[in-house]
């Protein structure tokens, strides 16, 4: 199977998964890890120098027990200031420096950062160029098609981005008008691979192992970056590899695995936070896991009252405990 090379680093496969602020954070990410992303960025950074010191910048650049390579993005509109922070955090052991200009939040793009950044493709090309200058690791960038339908340059920035020394293109494809609404467009991804000689990843609506495989087809892009779909599926990873690399498609785990992923994770995430911080950010996942279980309703209704790592953990055990007992009548 195709391989990946960014810079230095040659991936062990093809399948990314795309940086979510409030989810990717370290538990998420060596989750996605062991069940076979190929790469996982960590969550956006701001660029801004006062905010590098937060409590919430110094957790999400925590990469400990990560495997490579590991990746940091971040994001912001001053060349200086975005060039600073790459340096500082290539310094502090990021591999790979990825580059935000596909965000399209209000918060941020408000900044003149995110994917504000396409309408102004001088700025595009200093920022670029004064973060590839500042660091000795590969940078990388993640872009969408344009700022919207009327101004799709998202191929003029992807030779803009080859020039800068950008050494690998995720491309959403969507306007950030779009944001994340309608059905992602493919057609300027291909133009896009078409133009530049960079690996690209494709990015937006890939919710499975066929679409993944459509999506390469389509765009002849070199990999396939995973969001949302990654939420409460971690294993749509491996999913897809096999797939890619020609195999039959695995079946979703069983109970008894998922139960195993589940506890894993929870307790990854109070290791990471804390227990009463911990307990609150896995109630999220937990209702991402739900999604279409049997006695899901009931099951999330009941783990979002607990209070304690314990006793969450404790009805997940009582959950899975009941699915089993239930399969085995029904048997």
């Amino acid at each position: 199977m195709p391989s990946i090379t960014i810079g230095r680093h040659r991936l062990d496969g093809r399948v990314i998964l795309a940086p979510m602020a409030g989810v990717t954070d370290l538990p998420f990410r060596r989750l996605c890890r062991r069940m076979g992303a190929a790469l996982a960025a960590g969550e956006m950074l701001a660029a801004d120098p006062r905010l590098w010191d937060t409590p919430l910048s110094r957790r999400r650049r925590d990469h400990s027990g990560e495997p490579g390579p590991r990746v940091v993005q971040i994001a912001g509109g001053d060349p200086r200031a975005m060039a600073d922070a790459a340096r500082r955090n290539a310094d502090a052991g990021a591999e790979i420096i990825d580059l935000n200009m596909g965000c399209p939040a209000k918060r941020v793009c408000n900044k003149e950062a995110g994917s504000a950044l396409l309408r102004d493709e001088t700025l595009v090309a200093q920022i670029l160029e004064a973060t590839v200058r500042a660091v000795d690791v590969p940078v990388t960038l993640k872009i969408r098609t344009g700022w919207d339908a009327s101004s799709r340059n998202g191929v003029r920035v992807a030779r803009i981005a080859e020039s800068a020394g950008i050494q690998a293109l995720a491309v959403h494809g969507r306007t950030r008008a779009c944001r994340f609404e309608g059905e992602a467009e493919y057609q300027t991804i291909a133009e896009i691979k078409r133009a530049v000689r960079i690996p690209v990843i494709a990015n937006g609506d890939i919710d499975s192992a066929t679409k993944a495989a459509q999506v390469l087809a389509l765009t002849g892009a070199d990999g396939v970056m995973v969001g949302r779909a990654a939420q409460g599926r971690p294993w749509i990873f491996r999913e897809i590899d096999s797939v890619l690399a020609g195999l039959a498609p695995q079946a979703e785990p069983d109970a008894g695995e998922l139960r195993d992923i589940m506890l894993l994770h929870l307790r990854d995430l109070y290791d990471f936070y804390g227990p009463e911080p911990g307990v609150r950010i896995a109630r999220k996942h937990i209702g991402w896991y739900c999604r279409g279980r049997p006695q899901a309703q009931a099951f999330r209704q009941s783990v979002m009252q607990e209070e304690s790592a314990e006793s969450q953990l404790a009805r997940v055990r009582d959950y899975f405990d009941r699915v089993d007992a239930g399969h085995a009548a029904a048997a």
